[in-house]
Protein backbone atom coordinates (compact mmCIF):
# COMPACT_ATOMS: atom_id res chain seq x y z
CA UNK A 1 0.00 0.00 0.00
CA UNK A 2 1.38 3.41 -0.96
CA UNK A 3 1.67 6.41 1.37
CA UNK A 4 -1.57 7.98 0.19
CA UNK A 5 -3.43 4.72 0.72
CA UNK A 6 -2.07 4.38 4.23
CA UNK A 7 -3.09 7.95 5.04
CA UNK A 8 -6.67 7.25 3.92
CA UNK A 9 -6.71 4.00 5.89
CA UNK A 10 -5.61 5.82 9.05
CA UNK A 11 -8.35 8.43 8.54
CA UNK A 12 -11.00 5.72 8.16
CA UNK A 13 -9.78 3.80 11.21
CA UNK A 14 -9.64 6.88 13.41
CA UNK A 15 -13.08 7.99 12.23
CA UNK A 16 -14.58 4.59 13.04
CA UNK A 17 -12.81 4.59 16.41
CA UNK A 18 -14.17 8.03 17.26
CA UNK A 19 -17.69 6.94 16.29
CA UNK A 20 -17.42 3.82 18.44
CA UNK A 21 -16.13 5.79 21.41
CA UNK A 22 -19.01 8.24 21.10
CA UNK A 23 -21.61 5.49 20.71
CA UNK A 24 -20.36 3.43 23.66
CA UNK A 25 -19.47 6.19 26.08
CA UNK A 26 -21.71 4.71 28.77
CA UNK A 27 -22.26 1.30 30.33
CA UNK A 28 -19.41 -0.80 28.95
CA UNK A 29 -16.65 -0.26 31.52
CA UNK A 30 -14.74 -3.46 32.39
CA UNK A 31 -12.92 -3.26 35.74
CA UNK A 32 -9.84 -5.29 36.53
CA UNK A 33 -10.38 -8.54 38.40
CA UNK A 34 -7.36 -7.55 40.51
CA UNK A 35 -5.58 -4.21 40.83
CA UNK A 36 -2.42 -3.88 38.76
CA UNK A 37 -0.52 -3.67 42.04
CA UNK A 38 -1.27 -7.40 42.41
CA UNK A 39 1.55 -8.06 39.95
CA UNK A 40 4.30 -9.60 42.12
CA UNK A 41 7.10 -7.38 43.33
CA UNK A 42 9.45 -10.33 42.85
CA UNK A 43 9.78 -11.60 39.29
CA UNK A 44 12.43 -14.19 38.39
CA UNK A 45 15.26 -12.57 40.34
CA UNK A 46 14.03 -8.97 39.97
CA UNK A 47 12.86 -7.03 43.01
CA UNK A 48 10.38 -4.27 42.32
CA UNK A 49 9.61 -0.97 43.98
CA UNK A 50 6.61 1.20 43.17
CA UNK A 51 7.26 4.66 41.76
CA UNK A 52 4.76 7.44 42.47
CA UNK A 53 3.14 9.44 39.70
CA UNK A 54 2.01 13.00 40.31
CA UNK A 55 -1.79 13.32 40.50
CA UNK A 56 -1.79 15.80 37.61
CA UNK A 57 -0.06 13.22 35.39
CA UNK A 58 -2.50 10.47 36.37
CA UNK A 59 -5.38 12.82 35.61
CA UNK A 60 -3.90 13.75 32.23
CA UNK A 61 -3.45 10.08 31.32
CA UNK A 62 -7.05 9.29 32.22
CA UNK A 63 -6.18 5.76 33.36
CA UNK A 64 -8.55 3.60 35.41
CA UNK A 65 -5.55 1.97 37.09
CA UNK A 66 -1.81 2.14 36.56
CA UNK A 67 1.43 0.54 37.65
CA UNK A 68 4.78 2.32 37.57
CA UNK A 69 7.66 0.25 38.95
CA UNK A 70 11.40 -0.14 38.85
CA UNK A 71 12.69 -3.72 39.02
CA UNK A 72 16.29 -4.37 40.02
CA UNK A 73 18.39 -7.52 40.01
CA UNK A 74 21.87 -8.06 41.40
CA UNK A 75 23.53 -8.53 38.01
CA UNK A 76 21.73 -6.06 35.75
CA UNK A 77 20.62 -2.48 35.35
CA UNK A 78 17.08 -1.62 36.46
CA UNK A 79 14.09 -2.41 34.30
CA UNK A 80 11.19 0.05 34.39
CA UNK A 81 7.62 -1.17 33.92
CA UNK A 82 4.62 1.03 33.22
CA UNK A 83 1.11 -0.34 32.70
CA UNK A 84 -1.86 1.93 32.13
CA UNK A 85 -5.28 0.27 32.09
CA UNK A 86 -8.43 1.84 30.66
CA UNK A 87 -11.64 0.07 31.63
CA UNK A 88 -13.45 2.16 29.02
CA UNK A 89 -12.06 4.23 26.17
CA UNK A 90 -14.29 7.05 25.06
CA UNK A 91 -14.05 10.50 23.56
CA UNK A 92 -11.29 12.35 25.41
CA UNK A 93 -10.12 9.27 27.37
CA UNK A 94 -7.99 6.78 25.46
CA UNK A 95 -4.53 5.24 25.42
CA UNK A 96 -1.64 7.65 24.91
CA UNK A 97 0.99 6.32 22.52
CA UNK A 98 4.58 6.41 23.85
CA UNK A 99 5.55 7.82 20.47
CA UNK A 100 3.83 11.01 21.60
CA UNK A 101 4.64 10.87 25.33
CA UNK A 102 8.37 10.08 25.30
CA UNK A 103 9.47 13.20 23.39
CA UNK A 104 7.47 15.27 25.86
CA UNK A 105 9.67 13.98 28.69
CA UNK A 106 12.94 14.72 26.90
CA UNK A 107 13.53 11.33 25.23
CA UNK A 108 14.02 11.46 21.47
CA UNK A 109 13.84 8.38 19.20
CA UNK A 110 17.08 7.08 17.69
CA UNK A 111 15.73 3.93 16.07
CA UNK A 112 12.22 2.54 15.84
CA UNK A 113 10.95 -0.83 14.67
CA UNK A 114 9.32 -4.04 15.78
CA UNK A 115 10.62 -7.27 17.23
CA UNK A 116 9.25 -10.78 17.76
CA UNK A 117 8.79 -11.60 21.43
CA UNK A 118 8.23 -15.21 22.60
CA UNK A 119 4.97 -15.77 24.50
CA UNK A 120 4.50 -18.05 27.52
CA UNK A 121 2.64 -20.57 25.30
CA UNK A 122 5.62 -20.94 22.96
CA UNK A 123 4.24 -18.72 20.21
CA UNK A 124 5.67 -15.35 19.21
CA UNK A 125 4.09 -11.93 19.07
CA UNK A 126 5.24 -8.63 17.59
CA UNK A 127 5.90 -5.63 19.85
CA UNK A 128 7.32 -2.16 19.28
CA UNK A 129 11.03 -1.62 19.92
CA UNK A 130 12.46 1.87 20.35
CA UNK A 131 15.90 3.15 21.23
CA UNK A 132 15.60 6.64 22.69
CA UNK A 133 18.17 9.09 23.99
CA UNK A 134 18.31 12.04 26.31
CA UNK A 135 21.71 13.71 26.16
CA UNK A 136 24.31 10.97 26.65
CA UNK A 137 21.79 8.49 28.04
CA UNK A 138 20.11 5.82 25.94
CA UNK A 139 17.23 3.51 26.74
CA UNK A 140 15.69 0.49 25.09
CA UNK A 141 11.90 0.61 25.13
CA UNK A 142 9.45 -2.17 24.29
CA UNK A 143 5.75 -1.37 24.27
CA UNK A 144 2.50 -2.87 23.13
CA UNK A 145 -1.26 -2.72 23.59
CA UNK A 146 -2.87 -5.59 25.50
CA UNK A 147 -6.57 -6.44 25.48
CA UNK A 148 -8.86 -9.46 25.38
CA UNK A 149 -5.95 -11.90 25.21
CA UNK A 150 -4.20 -10.02 22.39
CA UNK A 151 -0.79 -8.39 22.27
CA UNK A 152 -0.86 -5.69 19.60
CA UNK A 153 2.00 -3.54 18.31
CA UNK A 154 0.18 -1.34 15.80
CA UNK A 155 -1.74 1.59 17.24
CA UNK A 156 -4.08 1.54 14.24
CA UNK A 157 -4.68 -2.19 14.44
CA UNK A 158 -5.48 -1.66 18.10
CA UNK A 159 -8.10 0.91 17.08
CA UNK A 160 -9.59 -1.55 14.59
CA UNK A 161 -9.88 -4.23 17.29
CA UNK A 162 -11.40 -1.67 19.64
CA UNK A 163 -14.10 -0.82 17.08
CA UNK A 164 -14.85 -4.48 16.39
CA UNK A 165 -14.93 -5.39 20.09
CA UNK A 166 -17.12 -2.40 20.88
CA UNK A 167 -19.68 -3.62 18.34
CA UNK A 168 -19.37 -7.31 19.17
CA UNK A 169 -18.75 -7.27 22.95
CA UNK A 170 -19.63 -3.70 23.96
CA UNK A 171 -16.12 -3.41 25.40
CA UNK A 172 -13.33 -0.90 24.76
CA UNK A 173 -11.05 -1.82 27.67
CA UNK A 174 -7.32 -2.14 26.98
CA UNK A 175 -3.90 -1.61 28.54
CA UNK A 176 -0.68 -0.01 27.40
CA UNK A 177 2.44 -1.89 28.55
CA UNK A 178 5.89 -0.31 28.39
CA UNK A 179 9.15 -1.98 29.47
CA UNK A 180 12.39 0.01 29.37
CA UNK A 181 15.95 -0.08 30.64
CA UNK A 182 19.17 1.94 30.23
CA UNK A 183 21.47 0.59 27.53
CA UNK A 184 24.90 -0.31 28.92
CA UNK A 185 27.58 0.92 26.50
CA UNK A 186 29.93 -1.83 27.62
CA UNK A 187 27.43 -4.60 26.81
CA UNK A 188 24.45 -3.51 24.73
CA UNK A 189 23.35 -7.08 24.01
CA UNK A 190 22.99 -7.80 27.72
CA UNK A 191 20.70 -4.77 28.03
CA UNK A 192 18.54 -6.07 25.19
CA UNK A 193 18.45 -9.59 26.60
CA UNK A 194 17.26 -8.50 30.03
CA UNK A 195 14.47 -6.31 28.64
CA UNK A 196 13.23 -9.17 26.44
CA UNK A 197 13.40 -11.61 29.36
CA UNK A 198 11.50 -9.25 31.64
CA UNK A 199 8.80 -8.60 29.02
CA UNK A 200 8.30 -12.34 28.61
CA UNK A 201 7.98 -12.77 32.37
CA UNK A 202 5.46 -9.92 32.58
CA UNK A 203 3.28 -11.55 29.92
CA UNK A 204 3.29 -14.77 31.91
CA UNK A 205 2.42 -13.00 35.16
CA UNK A 206 -0.20 -10.60 33.79
CA UNK A 207 -2.62 -13.42 32.93
CA UNK A 208 -5.64 -13.10 35.19
CA UNK A 209 -5.03 -9.40 35.87
CA UNK A 210 -5.61 -7.73 32.48
CA UNK A 211 -9.05 -9.01 31.35
CA UNK A 212 -9.27 -11.41 28.41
Amino acid sequence: MNLRGRAWLMIVVLTLAAAALHHLSQGEAVPLSKPLSALPLQLQGWQGVDLPLEPRIVQALGVSDFLDRAYQSADHRPVFLYVGYYKSQRTGVSIHSPKNCLPGTGWEPVTAGRVALPLPNGERTIVNQYVVENGLRRQLVLYWYQSHGRVIASEYRGKVYMVLDSLRLHRTDAALVRVSSPIAKEDEQASYNQVFAFAQEFLAQSAGIIPD
